[in-house]
């Protein structure tokens, strides 16, 4: 996915990383509608991979439901060396943790979701955009127009 923001540079974004608990779940249940948007994703050609702590145990039932890579992070540090790993500067992070800033960091773009999990204002302070749910950050990534629009300098 190619972006020319207006009086900006042409971003690439080709791999999204998502978080899973209080992003991709609430309370350890998939938030609905979130299995179809990813697919619209992958179909537009973005790599799409989990990166959680996994503190449910749930990770991988979830990623393999959503055929995605899942890795296993348990700090922020992990999560910035796994980004690293994956071209960063092509990287999109969704998430919504104290976990998560070292990762929006490291990334070319990055999403906090405020869901009813809640969001940890250091992860505030990190993101570029703020959403109020996973399905509003997914819906700017397929309808590119609002994803520049947001973007613009």
């Amino acid at each position: 996915m190619k972006l020319l923001i207006p009086n900006s540079n042409e971003i690439e974004l080709k791999t999204l990383i998502l978080d899973l608990n209080g992003t991709l779940t609430v309370r350890g249940v998939l938030v609905k509608g979130v299995s179809k948007k990813l697919k619209v994703l992958k179909n537009k050609g973005l790599k799409v991979v989990l990166f959680s702590g996994d503190t449910r145990g749930n990770g991988k039932d979830i990623s393999d439901k959503l055929g995605i890579e899942f890795f296993v992070t348990s700090t922020g540090e992990e999560k910035r060396i796994e980004a690293s790993k994956l071209n960063p500067e092509t990287c999109i992070a969704i998430g919504n943790g104290l976990i998560d800033t070292a990762l929006f960091r490291t990334v070319k773009l990055s999403i906090a979701t405020l869901q009813s999990e809640g969001v940890h204002v250091k992860c505030l302070e990190e993101a570029d955009i703020v959403v109020c749910s996973i399905l509003d950050a997914l819906d700017l990534l397929i309808d590119e127009k609002s994803l520049v629009s947001t973007l613009r300098v």
